[in-house]
């Protein structure tokens, strides 16, 4: 019998290793267990360093669910809340067209003060609030004249979609190991008060022409194809139509952790943009 865990199947004798690595050395904080998860498993990224946040996030599900009982936490968990303050207050309203607001500049989030200016602009603004992305991820904040205009967040694709997956002709195994080359936009957000005819989509133009390289800067390698989840009736996905995203279809509203058969989360259109004509090539090997 195994158990799943952020994309990885766990065997009986992997937990098995995991309790007595917990066992052997009661001094052991949860990080070190996590590396030592990793070398023993031998999970590693993509660019060959260990998945210890996927680890640590896994272990914490196993003791959830009973198969563990790791040390107690050593330090204080960060208080998760997103302390709104002025920085993120309304700007002043525009309404000019897209090529008024040229050049834009889409500058990655590298510094503390733009991740909390990121999280509160999401927070606040953006319909689902923010949470943290999950697995590798690139934010940007979208300037004009240096001032704020729009925001986007990329972390890991979904495990699984039938409407991609038929898409991409993958086998299971081919998903398991190449599903890091695919990218998930989920977070975008033009501030509320920018009102601009166009600059949705020349905003995805534009960064997906620069993600790939950021992302082989960061994580060493380089994604092959984006995807994007358009929550309907809410939104129609105009903009990234406009971007030349191709429409794969619809999810069943299952969620990760509904019930079988049952919807238990909104349906959603799914959207796929290829960063490389050759984007099956690298996912089905």
């Amino acid at each position: 019998m195994s158990h799943r865990y952020c994309g990885r199947d766990f065997h009986a004798d992997e937990i098995e290793l995991i309790r007595h690595l917990i066992a052997e050395d009661p001094a052991r904080t949860r990080a070190e267990l996590s590396r030592l998860t990793c070398r023993m498993l031998a999970w590693y990224k993509a660019d060959g360093g260990l998945k210890e946040m996927s680890a640590r996030v896994a272990m914490l599900r196993m003791q959830a669910d009973g198969l563990i009982g790791l040390p107690p936490p050593r330090r204080k968990p960060p208080d998760p809340r997103v302390r709104i303050g002025p920085r993120s207050d309304p700007g002043p309203p525009l309404d000019q067209p897209a090529r008024a607001l040229m050049p834009l500049a889409v500058r990655r989030v590298r510094q503390k003060s733009d991740s909390r200016l990121w999280n509160e602009y999401i927070q606040r603004y953006h319909y689902l609030g923010h949470k943290p992305l999950p697995g590798a991820q690139l934010r940007y904040i979208v300037y004009s004249a240096e001032q704020p205009i729009a925001l986007l967040g990329f972390g890991a694709a979904a495990w699984q979609s039938a409407p991609r997956d038929r898409y991409i002709g993958w086998t299971h195994e081919q998903r398991q190991r190449n599903l890091p080359l695919i990218v998930n936009n989920a977070r975008f957000l033009i501030l509320p008060w920018i009102q601009s005819k166009n600059l949705a989509s020349m905003i995805l133009a534009k960064v997906a022409r620069t993600l790939p390289d950021q992302w082989l800067e960061v994580y060493g390698y380089r994604p092959v194809l984006l995807e994007t989840f358009v929550e309907k009736p809410r939104f129609q996905g105009t903009c990234y139509k406009a971007a030349n995203w191709i429409y794969l279809g619809q999810t069943q509203g299952r969620g990760k952790l509904g019930p079988a058969g049952k919807q238990s989360v909104p349906i959603k259109d799914l959207w796929v943009y290829p960063l490389d004509r050759r984007f099956r090539d690298p996912l089905t090997r």
